[in-house]
């Protein structure tokens, strides 16, 4: 039973995670049990699987005797993000600089090429997940296991920031990413960390904090 049920749930997870970063799932909006497990034809056990799981990515929360609901961050907890996000990796970008290796710095470029392959693509899920993954990428090769968890849990929570602010247009970053990976080859610590902090204050102030975000029917959501 134990693989049908993994399937199961991931099923789910993948579902509602793609429903909300498409803007078809708007934060704020509830998530019924009941319905998601009709929905999906299973068990309200395996939704509720499900749904913890995406509290603990934080693109869900969970509140007591009320249910699951899409999350809606404020506009502080969007700008105390992105203010860990700049003292967090500016010190993991000093910490590569100084232990930069040949294959370390061939491994970033290696995901660029990913990233500039994922940009062409209409799918915006996959294009988030891999501009992020650059920031999560750098944590991994530093062999940091607390640092990429860190990352992770911190990229989750800015892609839906990110994606509930921003313009109709997104503005893209990735060519930050080039600039930073040539200031890392070229061993210049003073300019990869202020490359790295412009890049995260230029997505911050991409985004439109003032912006009304409406909500959406799950049903329709999910057709």
């Amino acid at each position: 039973m134990e693989p049908s049920i993994n399937t199961n749930t991931t099923t789910i997870v993948d579902a509602l995670t793609k429903a909300i970063v498409e803007h078809r799932l708007h934060p704020g909006t509830k998530l019924a049990e009941q319905k998601l497990a009709d929905h999906f034809g299973v068990s309200r056990t395996l939704v509720r699987q499900a749904l913890f799981q995406l509290s603990q990515n934080r693109l869900i929360r969970l509140e007591p005797a009320r249910g699951a609901f899409v999350a809606a961050p404020s506009v502080a907890e969007a700008r105390q993000v992105f203010a860990v996000r700049r003292m967090l990796e500016a010190e993991m970008t000093r910490a590569f600089v100084r232990e930069a290796t040949p294959a370390r710095i061939k491994a970033l470029k290696d995901h660029m090429a990913q990233e500039k392959l994922a940009l062409k693509e209409k799918d915006p899920m996959n294009r988030t997940e891999v501009l992020g993954d650059f920031h999560v990428r750098m944590a991994e090769l530093l062999e940091n296991d607390v640092l990429v968890q860190m990352m992770i849990e911190l990229l989750s929570r800015c892609s839906l920031i990110t994606l509930m602010y921003q313009t109709e247009t997104p503005v893209e970053h990735n060519g930050d990413h080039d600039e930073i990976i040539k200031a890392i080859s070229a061993r210049d610590e003073v300019a990869a960390v202020r490359l790295m902090d412009e890049h995260l204050r230029g997505i911050e102030a991409s985004l439109t904090f003032d912006r009304k975000i409406p909500s959406n029917d799950i049903a329709m959501a999910l057709a």
